[in-house]
């Protein structure tokens, strides 16, 4: 052992003579001399290469020291059981072959050094191969046991396991399912020990000399294939499908609303909860290693590049997928969902081989905004679009009112996000046509709520003018402006509308109303205009009010104000024009002398009559929400 030893010092003075040699023949010649003058042993003839390959007791030390470990080795390699974690002998062994080859490599160009370390790197080769062997089934055997621990609800984080075993199924042939599903998660905020501790003190010893061997990558490959699959299965429980962006466009649009759901949970699970376990796994296997921080990082990326991707795909998949307007709220969601988890992108992956997934994620995400923008684009297209020859009978409300009231109230529930989405949009204020002035907030959401208002009432008031009648284009113009003021109203939408807006659409409908009155009720209240006391003139107006007064009541009785108040305040309007009209008529009719005695043959409507029909008026079936 002694003699050992000495082998083993005289090779590492060769080696750094040697290197020095390579540098500085000066210094190396200086170093040389003072090994020599503190033992003689170190002299410039045994330090030099030409002195070690002239020395056969060094070679036989060599070899009997090989020869003596190869034994030992192989007496453990021929074992069926697990030795890499389990036989101190072995390890030991292992640690001495690695350092034997180390000492004799800078020795390789000898022929006889050459031959030696020959037969340790092929013995070094097979100890490798069973380290990966082992390596593999530490982390297979490991895993399920662990995993099975977790589904029993024992050994997990916090008390919380991503899965349990479906407690609902009966047993079959005698066996119980254990066919394991997703739990619903509530708490994200927690890291999961991957692999029970143990099994990752052992793995770590495996690593730490397959990496001083040089086998660093055979490691990580069977690292990253054993941790891929096991994030494969574990997004297959989520319920997660791995679908091409084709197959997401060719989805019904229900079926992409459900994996939409899904996709949310699971990446929400991956990236607070699945990624960071494999990154803190990484870390404990890998860390303080040689060579540890780029093995670390190399086969966490390779684990989770696969995953990370799956989802970063799917995302895209909707950013660039159709933009009907029914699809706004749960692109809003990916949207929303990919915003929230780009700090734990930028946490997890922000090292040099995975910063390609942060890149990739806020690529997507702005994509996201940009399909959102495009879905706006497409209402506005809508709505220019809506056939204006579409006629509601008797006035009522419009489908186009309600569909574009409804979805910009619940638009404005996420305006918080679509601000944002508007501020990046690229485009200034003035390139929106006909902003409002009156507009509570100037940002590029609201400038786009209100175009969109703006080509809505454009579009109606296109639709009021196939409405021959100009009272009915009135009470058509009435009931969709009072429906737009109602829905803006104590509503996100009218907060950002503003005050004003709501206001100035407020007096829109009076004008409507007032238009109405002079449409329908001017040429009646000319009839009851007395301009003579002569007999014949007051019968021919009494006459031809009669006439028009049945006819306004039997059309507009099917006309409709779907908003009872409106209703009720455009009957009193009718009511306080003609009533006191007709009855000053009546009174100034029935003072005519000629019409005393018959007077009752020409007056048709009593003054409680004209209030009945009013009251009568707008109770058609049409536009009724």
């Amino acid at each position: 052992m002694a003699e050992n030893g000495e082998e083993k010092l005289l090779a590492v003075a060769r080696h750094i003579a040697k290197t020095l040699g390579h540098n500085n023949i000066n210094m190396a010649d200086d170093i040389l001399q003072i090994f020599s003058n503190f033992d003689g042993r170190f002299s410039k003839e045994k330090l030099s290469d030409e002195g070690a390959g002239n020395d056969p007791m060094r070679y036989a030390a060599l070899e009997r020291t090989l020869n003596s470990l190869i034994r030992r080795i192989s007496h453990h390699l021929s074992s069926e059981n697990p030795i890499c974690y389990n036989s101190a002998d072995f390890v030991a062994a292992v640690d001495e072959l690695l350092a034997t080859i180390g000492d004799w490599s800078p020795l390789s160009d000898d022929k006889t050094v050459g031959a030696c370390l020959l037969r340790a790197d092929d013995m070094l080769q097979q100890v490798m191969f069973r380290a990966g062997e082992e390596f593999r089934s530490l982390m297979e055997l490991g895993g399920e046991s662990f995993d099975l621990a977790r589904n029993n609800g024992e050994s997990t984080q916090n008390g919380n396991s991503l899965y349990d075993s479906n407690d609902d199924e009966e047993e079959t042939d005698g066996e119980e399912d254990l066919t394991p599903v997703a739990k619903p998660v509530t708490n994200y905020d927690v890291v999961i020990d991957a692999l029970p501790p143990s099994t990752v003190n052992d793995l770590r010893e495996i690593a730490r000399r397959m990496l001083a061997a040089g086998f660093g990558k055979e490691c990580s490959h069977v690292y990253v294939s054993c941790r891929r699959q096991f994030l494969e299965e574990s997004f297959s429980r989520l319920g997660l499908q791995k679908l091409s962006i084709s197959e997401v466009h060719k989805m019904q649009w229900q079926e992409l609303e459900d994996e939409i759901e899904r996709w949310i949970k699971a990446s929400n699970v991956a990236l607070k909860i699945l990624f960071p376990s494999e990154r803190r796994l990484c870390d404990r296997v890998f860390s303080g290693l040689s060579s540890s921080a780029a093995a670390a990082d190399l086969s966490f990326m390779e684990v989770c590049r696969g995953s990370a991707n799956q989802l970063l795909n799917f995302a895209d998949a909707v950013a660039i997928g159709s933009r009907s307007p029914e699809r706004l709220f749960r692109v809003l969601d990916v949207f929303e969902t990919m915003r929230d988890l780009i700090p734990e992108f930028e946490s997890l992956f922000s090292d040099q081989y995975c910063s390609f997934l942060v890149i990739e994620a806020i690529t997507i995400w702005k994509r996201l905004g940009e399909a959102i923008r495009g879905i706006f684009v497409e209402l506005e297209k809508l709505i220019s679009r809506d056939p204006v020859k579409a006629m509601v009978p008797g006035g009522g409300l419009h489908p186009i009112t309600r569909y574009v009231m409804n979805y910009l109230r619940a638009v404005c529930r996420s305006h918080q996000t679509l601000e944002l989405v508007f501020k990046d949009d690229g485009l200034s204020l003035k390139d929106y046509p006909k902003h409002d002035d009156s507009l509570q907030s100037n940002s590029s959401f609201s400038v786009q709520i209100s175009w969109i208002m703006d080509l809505l009432e454009r579009n109606l008031e296109a639709k009021s003018k196939i409405y021959k009648d100009p009272a009915l284009c009135s009470v058509f113009m009435m009931n969709n402006g009072r429906y737009i003021v109602q829905k803006a109203k104590d509503s996100e939408l009218g907060k950002l509308l503003g005050d004003d807006w709501i206001k100035k659409h407020t007096a829109k409908i009076r004008q409507y109303h007032s238009s109405y009155q002079r449409s329908s009720c001017n040429n009646l209240l000319g009839f009851l205009k007395v301009e003579t006391l002569a007999a014949k003139p007051m019968k021919e107006k009494l006459k031809m009010f009669n006439l028009h007064f049945e006819e306004i009541c039997r059309v507009q009785s099917q006309w409709v104000i779907f908003d009872e108040q409106l209703r009720e305040e455009i009957r009193i309007s009718i009511e306080k024009l003609l009533l006191p009209a007709y009855g000053s008529f009546i009174g100034r009719f029935q003072s005519v002398p000629e019409l005393v005695k018959n007077g009752d043959r020409y007056i048709k409507f009593g003054m409680e009559d004209i209030e009945a029909r009013v009251n009568k008026l707008f109770q058609g079936n049409g536009g009724r929400k």
